[in-house]
């Protein structure tokens, strides 16, 4: 039996609500289905939350759409708080065209969203990650807001998914060579991940078990 899962999808772009839609009826996981509900501005996404009929399991919003001043709700943010008052438990990832450090930082300090991506690096292969990263609990951030953390956060080195996958399978004792056997991923790429890792830690040359070792000092693996 498949699980069914409620996406609430918030933009002003209806070509943009369909091509989400069109990529996550993609998703090869076919044990979960899923139901979408859709909005196209502040106010109808405010409705849409404070009428639901169940909770949303997710919801991607659009941070600049037009204004519901009414009700003090003028961007995606602000319904991103709403839904973390009336549904707590809903995972919510934001998307926007703003990649200036400083809207970047306001947002994982007021939302902390689970997901936070900026649309230029929008992908087909990055929304799949980003849905099967927030389905599995994990925190999904693309390229551009990545780089940023890593540059302001010095103590703490920011990686992706599949980074923190090799890593968890290094850790294990996998050789890099098997670990396509667990993940879609090359060798090719994996030694290329795993060399760019070490560059952006300063321990270039070192072997897997200082790799792993520094990675966990480091805050990019548990």
């Amino acid at each position: 039996m498949s699980q069914t899962v409620n996406i609430l999808i918030v933009d002003d772009h209806q070509f943009i609500i369909q091509g989400y839609k069109n990529v996550i009826n993609l998703f090869p996981d076919k044990s979960f289905t899923f139901n979408f509900i859709e909005a196209s501005d502040c106010k109808s996404g405010y409705d849409t939350i404070v009428n639901a009929a169940q909770p949303f399991d997710i919801a991607f919003l659009d941070v600049s759409m037009p204004e519901y001043p009414e009700k003090n709700i003028h961007t995606g943010e602000d319904l991103a708080k709403l839904l973390i008052e009336t549904m707590p438990s809903c995972k919510i990832a934001l998307l926007t065209m703003h990649s200036e450090s400083l809207k970047v930082q306001s947002i994982i300090e007021e939302i902390n969203p689970v997901g936070l991506v900026i649309k230029n690096d929008l992908t087909f292969d990055s929304m799949i990650l980003a849905l099967t990263s927030i389905i599995q609990g994990e925190t999904y951030y693309s390229d551009s807001v990545i780089k940023f953390l890593n540059n302001q956060q010095k103590e703490k080195v920011y990686v992706d998914v599949i980074d923190r996958q090799i890593l968890h399978y290094l850790n294990k004792g996998i050789n890099y060579d098997d670990i396509p056997l667990y993940i879609t991923i090359s060798s090719s790429s994996v030694k290329t991940r795993k060399e760019n890792m070490k560059d952006l830690l300063g321990i270039s040359g070192t072997d897997d078990a200082t790799l792993v070792a520094v990675a966990k000092d480091r805050g990019m693996l548990l």
